[in-house]
Order: C-alpha cells, then structure tokens, then sequence
C-alpha cells in the first residue's frame, strides 16, 4: 500500500507544481497585473516553493521506502536526468522570487507595479522553467518501467 500512496503525493505535488507556476505566468501580463496581483504574486511563489519542497521530498521518499530501494534509484541514470531537469527548474524560479518581493516592497513603498519589462522577464524566466517540468514525466516513465 505504500507504494501506490507515494506515487499519488509525488504526482500530485508534482502537478501543484505545475499549476501554481502556470498561475504565475498568466498573472505576468501588463495588461492583467494591478495592484491585487502584487501580494497575489507573493502568495503564489509561496504556495510554488510548498509544492517544489514537496515534490522533492516525495521523490526521495519513493527512493527511499519505495519497492524499488534506493541502490536501484541512485544507479539509473534516468533518475539523474529527472533531478537536473528538477534542479534546473527549481533554480529558474530565483529569479522570479527575488523579483516578486522586490516588487511587493516597492509597491508597499510607493504604490508602483512593475514595468512591463519587469513583468516579462519574470514570465520568461517561469515559463522556461515550466517547460522543463513538463519534460520530466518523459525520464520518469522509462524510469518505472525498468529502463536505464
């Protein structure tokens, strides 16, 4: 029973992942972002960092106690694949943390939103994160299926 109750909390932090990142790149428009988007966007990078927290802590939860055993998981080279894919994503996602604070202090400040400059670069930064997360179920199929 533990197996399939670890594959279900990775898979859904995994797609929490996905979809308060998806959140954040909508709500990075010019013509969508207002002053409620500002703690919103807070608010969501933390909910984001909840469920990146929590897809590695259930990726090594299913290395660890899944049926697997961990010799097997840290000598496949699909598992390597998948955590630099992880690593990548989750180090794109710094830039647009910093960003959302920065803008939160400065409109608590002065009542400024960011530029649509600003509002861009944070998207494209979260969007080519997001991209990547999407690439990862690829490795993580082969990966339960034995290959590698």
């Amino acid at each position: 029973m533990l197996e399939p109750l670890l594959a279900f909390f990775h898979i859904s932090a995994f797609i929490g992942w996905i979809v308060f990142a998806t959140a954040q790149a909508v709500m990075c428009r010019s013509d969508w972002f207002n002053a409620a988007a500002v703690p919103r966007m807070v608010r969501l990078d933390l909910i984001l960092w909840i469920a990146t927290a929590a897809v590695l802590a259930s990726a090594l939860a299913r290395i660890y106690w899944g049926a697997k055993g961990s010799a097997w998981y840290w000598s496949n080279p699909l598992l390597h694949v998948k955590l630099t894919l992880f690593l990548v994503a989750a180090l794109l996602q710094i830039g647009p943390t910093r960003q959302y604070r920065r803008w939160k202090a400065r409109f608590d400040a002065n009542g400024s939103l960011p530029s649509e400059a600003e509002l861009t670069g944070a998207r494209r930064l979260v969007m080519i994160a997001t991209h990547l997360v999407a690439v990862i179920p690829l490795p993580a199929v082969f990966l339960a299926r034995g290959f590698g």
